[in-house]
């Protein structure tokens, strides 16, 4: 089973959006994966139990796992690309 962090700034109002929209993402392409909300500030001592990163913000830093910023999801623009890069990702 694949694991995703999904992060915004506080971990309440864009990654739910966003995490909505990855976990009907896995689901229609029978992936098998855990969509795990977090603030962002939680990602460097997640990332070592997660497969990928999905933000709705600029990150800070590098991470060990790769990490997608997903602003297409709150702006609409690009969504259909950005679907196929996370499932890129999780393949």
């Amino acid at each position: 089973m694949k694991k995703i962090l999904v992060a915004c700034g506080a971990g309440i109002a864009t990654s739910t959006v966003v995490c909505n929209r990855v976990e009907n993402l896995v689901k229609e392409n029978n992936i098998s994966a855990d969509v795990i909300q977090c603030k962002i500030a939680e990602v460097a001592s997640r990332q070592g139990e997660a497969d990928l990163i999905v933000s709705t913000t600029i990150l800070p830093t590098t991470y060990i796992i790769p990490a997608i910023v997903a602003t297409a999801y709150i702006t609409g623009i690009g969504m259909e690309a950005l679907d196929q890069k996370i499932l890129d990702h999780l393949k």
